[in-house]
């Protein structure tokens, strides 16, 4: 099987849509002598925050001298980097190797007269069965969805379960309160495993402290009263939490600060278990942590950052960093959204900075959102909006609205930023030899 042939068939299985429950990938691991009861796992829910969590706990793991393994959805750049091992994608060649042999036994399931595998049920036991055979020491696991039902959730010896903030998203699956959909991700929770929460809403942390209290786990959380003497900058951020003195984070946007907080209660949670985690190798992986995608800067002058806020949660967490970085800045958005997402409360809660708007169609065929649908509704709060025909024609717009010293930031579904880093990375190509070919 060659890459084409791949996304063929990942196309065709794609068609399945998600299909919460757990019999199916049971019986696909099954086949395989049940991988994911060999990995010690640190299992991380939430709705944001989760791929820079696990990145920060993967650095830190990987700085002690850990082998690592890191399986987070969904890739932005190339489907392989939803599988890591000591922070290095996998290669083509196993990836492929591994796939087939996926494919094989979800073919043969189907033959028999079961239930086909999604391919996020697929993605997930590739992931288990390369950490095994790689032999990683500890691997992080990020949920796709929900929790209790998710294909992740059927590991045995499960450490640590990490919740970072649960707020309100794919309420069409995981139910229409904070109340439910904490319920949904709570799931995660295993007898004997450590409970980590983050910054949550009280009723969100009360569900996630009881279900830990009924099964008899430790837990605990980010006290938001202990974090202190914030210096928040680009590309540089420093703070305190309880013990931990002068922190110093890369990745970017404020609400990493809360993310690291939750960090580090889950590596003091880890010491507790007995993993040898120094202090020194803690700051270290902190700081060399990064994670592109997450208020991210891919140009300069003008400011050109790329931010995955697809819900309310994570529009509220943008604008918190806009107004603590960007204060008296002239911004101008890109936003493409997926249709099924909280369309309304990320443009309340983010276009009153924005001088220009500029909105573009995003990728996916069934959950996709055209700009032009997207520039009415954004129009309801913010007059100066234009739709763009291509991702490529919303660069050059946004380019000619900007002066080197404003700030274009593009933000929404993390399906096209692929193609926007691609468009800026491009057109400054193409203009650096235009300006060698004109001397």
């Amino acid at each position: 099987m060659n890459q084409n042939q791949l996304q063929e068939y990942r196309e065709k299985i794609a068609q399945l849509g998600s299909r919460p429950g757990l019999d199916t990938m049971v019986e696909l691991l099954s086949r395989f002598g049940n991988p994911q009861n060999e990995l010690k796992a640190i299992h991380v829910a939430g709705t944001n925050g989760k791929g820079s969590t696990c990145c920060m706990l993967e650095s830190i793991l990987h700085a002690a001298g850990y082998k690592t393994g890191k399986y987070s959805s969904p890739a932005v750049f190339d489907e392989r980097e939803k599988y890591k091992v000591n922070q290095k994608m996998v290669s083509q060649k196993v990836y492929l190797e591994l796939f087939e042999r996926i494919i094989e036994a979800s073919d043969a399931m189907e033959e028999e007269g079961l239930l086909h595998p999604t391919i996020f049920e697929m993605e997930t036991a590739l992931a288990f069965l390369l950490f095994c055979e790689k032999k990683c020491d500890y691997v992080i696991i990020e949920t796709g969805m929900g929790g209790e039902l998710d294909a992740t959730n059927v590991m045995e010896n499960k450490l640590v379960s990490v919740f970072t903030s649960i707020s309100y998203d794919h309420m069409n699956f995981l139910g229409d309160t904070l109340e439910e959909i904490a319920k949904q991700k709570s799931g995660i929770i295993k007898n004997t495993c450590y409970v980590i929460a983050g910054v949550q809403k009280p009723e969100v942390f009360q569900v996630l402290k009881d279900k830990a209290m009924s099964l008899a786990c430790k837990f605990s959380y980010v006290d938001e009263e202990k974090i202190g003497k914030v210096k928040s900058k680009l590309n540089n951020q420093r703070f305190a939490y309880k013990n931990w003195k002068e922190i110093e984070i890369q990745l970017n946007g404020t609400y990493q600060i809360k993310n690291t907080a939750l960090v580090l209660e889950t590596i003091m949670a880890l010491r507790e278990l007995g993993v040898v985690i120094p202090d020194e190798k803690v700051y270290q992986g902190i700081k060399e942590a990064y994670l592109e995608g997450r208020c991210s800067v891919i140009e300069n002058k003008p400011l050109f950052i790329m931010d995955g806020a697809h819900n309310e949660g994570a529009a509220k967490e943008l604008a918190e960093t806009i107004r603590e970085c960007f204060t008296n800045k002239r911004i101008i958005y890109i936003i493409g959204v997926l249709k099924d997402k909280e369309v309304e409360s990320i443009i309340r809660n983010t276009c009153e900075y924005a001088e220009e708007i500029i909105t573009v169609s995003t990728p996916d065929p069934v959950r996709g959102m055209h700009a032009y649908d997207l520039a009415k509704e954004v129009y309801k709060y913010h007059s100066h909006v234009t739709a763009a025909d291509s991702i490529e024609e919303a660069v050059e717009m946004a380019y000619l609205f900007a002066e080197k010293q404003d700030v274009i930031i593009a933000f929404g579904s993390l399906s096209y930023l692929n193609r926007l880093k691609e468009a800026v990375l491009n057109r400054k190509m193409n203009r650096s030899d235009s300006h060698g070919r004109s001397k």
